[in-house]
């Protein structure tokens, strides 16, 4: 567990993972939800809606060390253009930001706060959906083929528990998001899989598979996605 939290948060960083790393992730999206979303329920109290919603994405990427939003910028810079699939690895291992990343990072932090001064705060909700997020992320790399001969996410491949720890999350994610939201809560994690599920998919279509930033993309774009349907008059 401590190397899933050195890895997707800011806390006990300097611990390498190793192949037992992916099946702790839906936990750390659990805590790390529950985090975030009582920051929103506290900002929320003392502060005008916009302001808190500010106030909480700043905490998210302070926590995660903004490591899931590197990775939809080098998975934007790297995807949406028209490249072959070699020079798309190149562009993603790069240090610098194009106009793809620049634009994808800047719509989903803009929908983010949009959706948090949007709706009450409601803890559970986000506590859901961030498990639900890492769980996916956990599922994929359990089950998807790696498209690097090496990088970082290859270091926790191969945990044969990731696939029931990420599926059990999954449940438990959902059922926190309905907890939470009721109907908005189970519509906005549904929504969270099918953003998760169209990034990696495109992923598997222009590189044969996943990578760490498509790992990140896909956990910033379906929580995105899910705290847009949230947002919604059910």
């Amino acid at each position: 567990m401590r190397r899933a939290f050195s890895f997707l948060t800011v806390l006990g960083r300097g611990t390498a993972p190793d192949g037992a790393t992916l099946r702790w992730f839906p936990v750390v999206g659990l805590v790390l939800g529950a985090a975030v979303g009582g920051v929103w329920w506290g900002a929320d109290r003392v502060l005008p809606p916009l302001v808190a919603a500010g106030v909480v994405v700043l905490v998210d990427l302070a926590l995660t060390g903004m490591l899931h939003v590197d990775g939809l910028a080098d998975s934007a810079d790297g995807l949406l253009p028209h490249l072959p699939r070699e020079r798309r690895l190149a562009v993603m291992a790069e240090p610098t930001a194009g106009a793809f990343a620049v634009a994808a990072v800047a719509a989903a932090l803009l929908l983010r706060a949009a959706a948090f001064a949007s709706r009450p705060a409601a803890v559970a909700l986000v506590a859901g959906l961030w498990c639900t997020s890492r769980s996916v992320l956990a599922l994929v790399a359990a089950t998807q083929p790696y498209a690097r001969p090496e990088g970082l996410a290859a270091r926790f491949l191969g945990d044969r528990l990731a696939p029931v720890a990420g599926a059990s999350g999954i449940v438990v994610g959902v059922a926190a998001a309905t907890a939470g939201a009721g109907w908005a809560g189970l519509a906005a994690a549904g929504g969270l899989l099918a953003g998760s599920v169209a990034v990696v998919a495109l992923a598997r279509r222009r590189l044969g598979g996943f990578t760490g930033d498509v790992l990140g993309a896909a956990c910033v774009v379906g929580e995105t996605v899910g705290l847009v349907v949230a947002t919604a008059r059910w």
